[in-house]
């Protein structure tokens, strides 16, 4: 297995989103590692942290077709899923795709939209197809949802259900810039111009590739069983309502694969699991409401209390 295909990928990628978003690499390999999963990201923060800009230049990096949709109250599942319409001309129905047939699908807002408008994502996240009116329609890979929300607004808004937040593989926070970083970008041109010039650094085939190689990075069993370990603490403790499911496993077994090839390694060890466990779990466990921790401080918590494995020497 040739680990330096994926440093490459993630290295071009990461240089091409870092002309529009300065001071952000970390959390670009995070994406990376999402899109080489499979998986969907939710992209959490404050009004003007740049969680658009940064997706769309993402999706831009990419030789892919790109749909983006802004969630409002008003939207309709039917205007994100497509309808049958009937054509007068032909005198028979036709189906009129709508905006989730692409490739990488920007969801702006998305808790602006209502739970029945959010359940019409769900098919397509879990399943990559989409079904209306009795016809299932399946997707080309590759397929990936990025959707950002403002976790400070309430008004207008609808906090997505625990059975959606699953499906995200990871949720992710952009932060603030440091002074430099955002004095550097005052000035500069403007980022839409610079988002406008950006060209496509990699390839769908070349993200196929990657997707069918990593499942060969090694995970011994010590690592797995501490990845499992980490799982059920989740899932043991008084102050947890919610555990890690199943699903939170597998995605966060597969970050720490993706994580361990990125930077040129073909086995996983337990700082991979650590490092992804901070992405990929904390929107998956949902605290009593007497706890004094957020979901964060409750996994670091674990991570400081179990049992690293040590390499027998």
């Amino acid at each position: 297995m040739d680990v330096s295909a994926f440093s490459a990928f993630g290295k071009r990628m990461t240089e091409n989103c870092r002309k529009v978003i300065v001071g952000k690499d970390d959390i670009v390999e995070q994406v990376v590692i999402c899109l080489i999963a499979g998986g969907h990201v939710l992209l959490e923060d404050v009004p003007g942290t740049g969680k658009t800009m940064l997706l769309r230049a993402f999706s831009r990096s990419i030789g892919g077709d790109f749909r983006r949709i802004q969630f409002t109250p008003d939207l309709l599942p039917s205007d994100l899923t497509g309808i049958n319409f009937y054509n007068q001309k032909h005198g028979e129905f036709e189906f009129r795709r709508g905006p989730l047939f692409t490739n990488f699908v920007l969801a702006d807002e998305i808790n602006r939209a209502t739970p029945r408008t959010q359940s019409a994502l769900l098919e397509v996240m879990e399943e990559k197809q989409i079904s209306v009116d009795g016809v299932t329609n399946s997707l080309s890979a590759p397929y990936m949802v990025m959707a950002t929300q403002n976790p400070v607004e309430s008004y207008g808004t609808f906090p997505l259900p625990e059975a959606q937040m699953d499906r995200f593989f990871m949720r992710l926070r952009l932060g603030y810039m440091d002074r430099d970083e955002e004095l550097s970008v005052l000035r500069r041109a403007d980022s839409k111009a610079i988002l406008s010039d950006l060209k496509p650094v990699v390839t769908v085939d070349e993200l196929l590739a990657l997707q069918a190689a990593y499942p060969q990075v090694r995970v011994s069993d010590d690592v797995a069983g501490y990845l499992m370990d980490l799982i059920a603490y989740t899932r043991s403790s008084e102050i947890v309502n919610l555990g890690v499911s199943t699903r939170g496993a597998l995605a966060l077994y597969r970050a720490a694969q993706i994580h361990a090839a990125l930077h040129d390694r073909d086995y996983v060890i337990p700082e991979d699991v650590k490092q992804e466990a901070l992405c990929v779990l904390p929107h998956r466990i949902f605290l009593a409401g007497n706890s004094h921790l957020n979901a964060e401080a409750f996994l670091q918590r674990a991570m400081d209390e179990l049992t690293v494995p040590l390499e027998d020497l």
